[in-house]
């Protein structure tokens, strides 16, 4: 893996090294490197190494390491969700005291598509169909019939013998208050405005939703458990969800997990004995080194290379230290990114990209107020010259 020297932060045992970008206008004598979009478009990379229904890891190689942290960041807490707000309570007799299982109930992610509902503006703002959705809940737990007789008293006792080992399943009739609950209460034209989102192939039990074989608007897991009841408890209560940012509560995050890491580079600088070539293995992460038995070789798999934690493990051994060249390349960025939202974990990206160009636009707007029209010459892409600010 051949890699420019330039792009390269050095890892030694105790510090690092070139950590910030050299190739800045005036640093190199006769060398031009002014801002080009031309030359940023090519050098420009985004790739995808796997993909599932909830994850995703892809690489952005090309940009600067404010604008990966950018990304990380709005993917966190801008990028909009949907998720319950409001939760009136009418009736709640579980061990769970209301703050809690409001709160318990506020971070279940809801199925919901946001780019279907308008936001919410504040306490002043009506509720309307197009920015809140009601759901209900009303669960009581029983006794199980099959399972339960009631003697003269009326009171229950567990059918056969009492030393039979019987499951809460079959004890109890809705025993568990699960995100399965939540009753969606459609108004206004929702039922023609809002979808759900369907990450995977539709259940053909599902009831028919709009003419379509989709699932109700409600939780993405319906199997979270949010208290469990005994006969003659219940929770009865109606749910509002809103549309918000994680910024403001990190039950509208979008995503479980958003990282980053810079690609590692990995030099064999002198060749290893193979002796202690299962040593020198072991000091890396699985796949990373490739030894050869045979022709008696030891070398860094480029597929795999990727896979390593650079924990400098291997400059710790005399032999080794002078063997190896330890770096990370500065600007091809490893991103990992879990979805926990309607959001597919391939849209994430597209949709922080998104958020990020209404920030530009928005500073962009505060640019041409700031210098005033007879200051600025806008050319005809759209674009503000402002080489004539004072």
């Amino acid at each position: 893996m051949n890699v420019n020297p330039r792009r390269l932060v050095g890892i030694g045992a105790e510090r690092v090294s070139h950590v910030s970008n050299t190739e800045f206008p005036g640093h190199y004598p006769d060398e031009d490197h002014s801002w080009n979009l031309e030359s940023f478009k090519k050098n420009l990379t985004v790739r995808t190494h796997r993909l599932s229904q909830r994850s995703i890891e892809f690489d952005i190689i090309g940009i600067d390491a404010s604008i990966a942290n950018a990304f990380r960041r709005i993917m966190i807490a801008e990028v909009p969700t949907i998720a319950i707000d409001q939760v009136y309570i009418f009736d709640n007799t579980s061990v769970i005291h209301d703050e809690v299982l409001a709160h318990r109930i506020g971070l279940v992610p809801l199925n919901v598509d946001p780019r279907t509902m308008d936001g919410w503006e504040g306490e002043g703002d009506t509720p309307t169909d197009r920015n809140t959705l009601e759901f209900r809940v009303n669960v009581q737990c029983s006794f199980n019939p099959e399972y339960n007789t009631t003697d003269k008293r009326g009171k229950a006792s567990i059918a056969g013998s009492a030393n039979q080992n019987l499951s809460d399943e079959k004890l109890y009739s809705n025993y568990l208050f699960s995100s399965k609950h939540f009753e969606w209460n459609p108004a206004g034209e929702q039922l023609d405005k809002i979808k759900p989102v369907v990450l995977t192939p539709p259940d053909p039990l599902y009831p028919t939703y709009n003419d379509l074989k989709l699932p109700p608007l409600g939780a993405l897991n319906p199997d979270i458990v949010l208290a469990k009841l005994r006969p003659g408890q219940a929770v009865e209560m109606v749910l509002h969800a809103r549309k918000g940012v994680g910024k403001d509560h990190a039950k509208w995050s979008p995503v479980a997990t958003a990282s980053y890491r810079l690609h590692p580079n990995i030099v064999i600088t002198k060749p290893i004995r193979m002796e202690r070539a299962e040593d020198f293995k072991a000091c890396f992460a699985d796949g990373v080194v490739v030894v050869n038995k045979k022709k008696g070789t030891v070398s860094i798999s480029p597929t795999h290379m990727r896979n390593d934690t650079v924990s400098r493990e291997v400059l710790r051994d005399p032999e080794f230290r002078d063997s190896v060249e330890l770096s990370r390349i500065r600007d091809h960025f490893i991103f990992e990114v879990e979805s926990e939202s309607a959001y597919r974990p391939e849209e994430l990206l597209v949709e922080a990209i998104a958020v990020m160009r209404d920030k530009i636009a928005r500073m962009r707007e505060a640019a041409v107020a700031l210098l005033g029209s007879e200051q600025t010459d806008e050319r005809e892409d759209g674009d503000v010259l402002m080489q004539d600010a004072v």
